[in-house]
């Protein structure tokens, strides 16, 4: 019998529905009993906004900012990834599962990381916005499809209404 080639996929997961959707949605379709895959979740923290020790009104801030966004930051990603475990705890025995954190531009980061990883697909979420928010925010996903080398999946959520 041959051997298949192991591919690395990447999904980008986040505190939103959609993302534990996109990593749902690719445990369903690319992670058949047995595969040969390794499943990569990367989650993204913001860039660390510059403090000040004196503040808006001119008075000195006690305690340390930087410290509790760190905190904060850190109960972040384990918030995330645990979410993520609850998708993913039934697959976890048949499949290679590794867990990744950047900082930065969630795009930018995203499209890097999965060059640096040499991955063979991207799965993300989107979050559907229409034009007029998507011209204002920007769309990771749309971003990420245009600039990777890799096979880009983009996971829409489940319509109730369409079910």
């Amino acid at each position: 019998m041959e051997e298949t080639k192991e591919r690395k996929i990447v999904v980008a997961v986040d505190e939103s529905e959609e993302s534990m959707e996109a990593l749902s949605w690719s445990l369903d379709n690319l992670f058949p009993y047995g595969s040969n895959n390794t499943l990569i979740l990367l989650y993204v923290k913001p860039p660390l906004p510059v403090y000040s020790s004196i503040d808006a009104a001119g008075f000195i801030v006690t305690g340390d900012p930087v410290a509790a966004l760190k905190k904060y930051e850190h109960e972040l990603v384990e918030s995330v990834m645990a979410r993520s475990r609850t998708v993913y705890q039934d697959f976890e025995s048949d499949i290679n599962i590794e867990r990744r954190v950047g900082r930065g531009d969630a795009k930018e980061v995203i499209c890097n990381a999965v060059q640096k990883l040499k991955a063979d697909m991207l799965v993300i979420g989107t979050h559907d916005y229409g034009f007029f928010k998507r011209t204002l925010l920007g769309s990771v996903s749309e971003y990420c499809a245009k600039r990777v080398k890799c096979p880009v999946i983009i996971v829409k959520k489940k319509n109730p209404q369409n079910n």
